[in-house]
């Protein structure tokens, strides 16, 4: 490709052909090898970047990088959807509307529709209390603006 280029022979073969003496061309490779080196981190920023481009905020995308970044070898990390529960009111009789409930169950503020996950990020305890912060990052970096996420340690 463009990109893969070694720079200590393409400085030998520029050099001119009565300056190619044993010490020109040890200061060539020296030069040509610093380049090299900027070269090569180039290279792996690249990579990185790459491997950012072509992930997304998809579910199967997104516990792929959660995965590769905190769990490499046994790849527990999962991703189910959310838990948001519609509100239940109980109302007075000058309402006129339904008293009787039914059986009802107590959430936390936090699972309602208005203010629960979009999805929950399950993953073992280990990486949870080790690599929390991490892990938000990569989450913040990867989810759509506007979904919501909880991660509980399994």
């Amino acid at each position: 490709m463009w990109y893969n280029i070694d720079f200590v022979k393409l400085a030998k073969e520029r050099l001119a052909t009565f300056l190619r003496k044993p010490i020109a061309l040890v200061i060539v490779e020296m030069l040509g090898s610093e380049i090299g080196s900027i070269h090569y981190l180039w290279l792996q920023k690249r990579i990185r970047d790459w491997y950012k481009i072509e992930h997304t905020g998809q579910v199967c995308s997104l516990r792929k990088v959660l995965n590769d970044a905190l769990d490499p070898i046994e790849r527990r990390i999962y991703i189910d959807e959310g838990n948001a529960f519609p509100r239940k009111y109980i109302y007075t009789r000058a309402e006129n509307k339904p008293v009787f409930l039914g059986k009802m169950f107590i959430y936390q503020h936090s699972e309602y529709l208005t203010t629960g996950a979009d999805f929950i990020v399950f993953a073992p305890i280990a990486i949870v209390s080790a690599q929390l912060n991490e892990m938000n990052a990569l989450l913040k970096f990867y989810k759509l603006a506007s979904k919501r996420y909880q991660i509980r340690p399994i």
